[in-house]
C-alpha cells in the first residue's frame, strides 16, 4: 500500500452489497478524493460478485484508479487500521442491513465491520450511509441503536420507493461529502430524514 500522506485527512471508504448503489457512490469517491486520501475498503460480497448492475472486476478497478491505493477486502487488510491509526473518518457507503445490524451488535467478521471496530477503538467518526430494503422493519432497530451511539453519523436517508418498497431506505449519497466535513467537527448534518 501507497503511504498515505500527512498533508491531507484520510478518509476510509467502504462498499457492502447494495450494488444498485453502487453507479451513485463513485462519483462520491472522486468527489471526496479531490480533496482527501481515500482508502478504498469493500466486504467480501462487493469485492467478488458479478451482478446484474456490473462485474466485480470493472468496479474494483474503477475504484482502484480513482483512490490510487488496492482495495482493502479481508480482515487480515483491516485490522492495522485502529493500531496504525490510519484513518481520520470512515465512510460506509452503501451500508446494507446486514452490515448496520452487525454494527449495532458489535460483530466484525467481513473488512468492512472490522475497518469500524479497529477505527472506532480510537474515537473517530464513522459516517453510515444507508442501503437497505428493510430499515423501517428489521433493520429499524439497527438505526436507531447506531444513531444512538456515539461516534456514528448518518447521511441523510428517506424512503427511496414508498409505494412499491415500504420499508426501503437509501442515503441521498450526494450529501456524502457535507456529512462528512460535518463528522470530522463532530456534528450530525440536518435534517436527517429527507
Amino acid at each position: 500500500m501507497a503511504p498515505l500522506s500527512e498533508h491531507k485527512k484520510t478518509i476510509g471508504f467502504a462498499l457492502c452489497g447494495s450494488f444498485c448503489t453502487f453507479r451513485r457512490v463513485i462519483p462520491v469517491i472522486k468527489t471526496l478524493a479531490d480533496q482527501y486520501e481515500v482508502l478504498p475498503i469493500m466486504s467480501p460480497v462487493a469485492y467478488e460478485t458479478d451482478t446484474r448492475f456490473g462485474a466485480a472486476a470493472d468496479f474494483r478497478r474503477e475504484i482502484e484508479e480513482i483512490c490510487r491505493k488496492p482495495i482493502i477486502h479481508t480482515i487480515p487488510q483491516a485490522e492495522p487500521i485502529g493500531p496504525k491509526k490510519l484513518l481520520d473518518l470512515l465512510v460506509i457507503a452503501p451500508c446494507t442491513g446486514n452490515t448496520l445490524a452487525k454494527l449495532a451488535w458489535g460483530i466484525s467478521d467481513t473488512a468492512v465491520t472490522l475497518a469500524a471496530k479497529a477505527h472506532r477503538r480510537n474515537l473517530r467518526p464513522v459516517v453510515v450511509a444507508v442501503s437497505t430494503n428493510d430499515g423501517l422493519t428489521g433493520n429499524a432497530k439497527s438505526i436507531g441503536t447506531l444513531l444512538n451511539t456515539d461516534g456514528y453519523f448518518f447521511v441523510p436517508f428517506g424512503q427511496d420507493d414508498p409505494m412499491k418498497k415500504q420499508a426501503s431506505l437509501v442515503a441521498q449519497m450526494e450529501q456524502i461529502p457535507e456529512t462528512v466535513a460535518a463528522a470530522l467537527e463532530g456534528i450530525q448534518i440536518q435534517p436527517l430524514l429527507q
